[in-house]
């Protein structure tokens, strides 16, 4: 079971995008994740008529490292580190380390 999943609401916590929020899209690798909106930069892309894309310069998200994200909690307002607890039925889930709330419901 990983920290961060697909669908999560992360926070950037380094680099140039410090402070902003975003879901996370794809894990690629182990160590680098895509977040929405996040780490855009202009690409120039040649046009594919085959494929029905035009030509020009596009925005696209380009992967963080996972070390650089973290899950935001919503009543901390802020980023916040992630462990496991198991549940008494037995279930393996996520919890804030600063309050102890579970991530998974």
């Amino acid at each position: 079971m990983q920290k961060i999943k697909k669908g999560d609401d992360v926070i950037v916590i380094t680099g140039r995008d410090k402070g902003k929020r975003g879901t996370i899209l794809k894990l690629l690798a182990d160590d680098l994740v895509l977040v929405e909106n996040v780490n855009m930069v202009k690409k120039h892309q040649k046009a594919n008529p085959q494929k029905g894309q035009a030509g020009g310069i596009i925005d696209k998200a380009m992967p963080l490292a996972i070390s650089n994200v973290a899950l935001y909690n919503p009543q901390k307002g802020a980023g916040d580190r992630v462990g496991f607890k198991v549940l008494d039925d037995g279930r393996k889930v996520r919890v804030f380390k600063s309050n102890g709330e579970v991530v998974d419901v």
